[in-house]
């Protein structure tokens, strides 16, 4: 696979919110058993009306590095513990600025849907770097930017459905990203642009013929509010409204077809023996996320854990 795979995101603005926690290592086989470390989210406001909010999630940011520097992420993350300036608790005009260059990742975990037992692959901003600033970039659309190298599999047409509060058509680009680790994360983008969306469908984008690049976008919230209205015997109707926050990732441009990543090279590009194996060692840590979690449950209910068994790599075709 190409060196120096891109999953990048970076966000700015004022804290609206955490969940920051400082915490100590409690497994007492652990190397760094009682050793400290913080935890938990940043909502970041990136736009100027406070309305786009972007979480960012930390797992474990220690005081010192792996090579044993001063962390600057963790003092950032234990000021902010501190003071505890976000829009929240102390206003918009006073709340904490920062800019945090982090990655995509996934929040990997099973839920039962209609009595059946399904994945879902939350995509989330995990870890990076966290610097607190005194202002941050004009350009709101700059504060919340990612950019990605992309396997593409599949592109899907969405209509406009007024009824499902579809205003346009759009479509959704279907593949996967990789992390530092070349783990492979699937996801879905969307692309509203007329000019984008050509592009993509003229592609002929399917399992078996599949496209790497690079795309870069801003990830957007959206509020979305359901009007409900029942009729009364007498009077007044009675009126509910619903209100659903949506975050999606939103494709503004890819490169050129010249800069597509070959498929078959493993120098400039990707190779369908590197595809086929990360899509094995995804098989076999979604059976770790699934016996994990399959243990916790049963420790609850002081049950036995069944365990998940892996799955080969797809053939015929790439369906990540």
């Amino acid at each position: 696979m190409k060196k120096n795979v891109i999953n990048r995101v970076h966000v700015s603005g004022r804290i609206y919110d955490h969940k920051l926690a400082l915490k100590t290592v409690q497994n007492t086989e652990s190397a760094n058993y009682g050793k400290e470390f913080i935890n938990g989210t940043i909502d970041i406001a990136t736009d100027n009306d406070c309305l786009n909010v972007v979480q960012v999630h930390f797992t474990y940011v220690t005081e010192v590095t792996s090579k044993g520097n001063k962390n600057a992420t963790f003092s950032a993350l234990k000021n902010i513990i501190d003071t505890n300036k976000t829009i929240l608790t102390v206003g918009k005009d006073d709340a904490m600025m920062v800019k945090i260059d982090t990655a995509l990742a996934l929040n990997d975990f099973y839920t039962n849907r209609n009595g059946a037992e399904t994945l879902v692959s939350a995509k989330r901003c995990e870890g990076g770097f966290v610097t607190i600033v005194s202002s941050v970039e004009d350009d709101e659309n700059a504060r919340c930017r990612f950019d990605e190298d992309m396997l593409i599999n599949n592109v899907r047409h969405i209509e406009a459905d007024p009824e499902k509060n579809i205003d346009k058509d759009y479509i959704i680009v279907k593949g996967v990203v990789f992390d530092f680790r070349n783990a492979m994360l699937p996801v879905e983008f969307v692309v509203r642009s007329e000019g984008g969306m050509k592009y993509f469908e003229s592609l002929d984008v399917s399992p078996k013929n599949l496209v790497f690049t690079k795309v870069w976008g801003k990830i957007n919230s959206t509020t979305i509010v359901t009007r409900q209205e029942e009729e009364s015997a007498f009077g007044e109707p009675l009126i509910k409204e619903f209100t659903k926050t949506v975050r999606e990732w939103l494709i503004t441009g890819t490169s050129k077809p010249e800069a597509v990543y070959p498929i078959g090279d493993a120098e400039a590009g990707i190779t369908e023996e590197e595809i086929k194996k990360a899509m094995a060692d995804r098989e076999i840590y979604l059976a770790d996320v699934k016996k994990k979690q399959d243990d916790y449950q049963a420790s609850k209910n002081a049950g036995s854990a069944a365990s998940a068994a892996s799955a080969p790599a797809a053939v015929g075709g790439f369906n990540f």
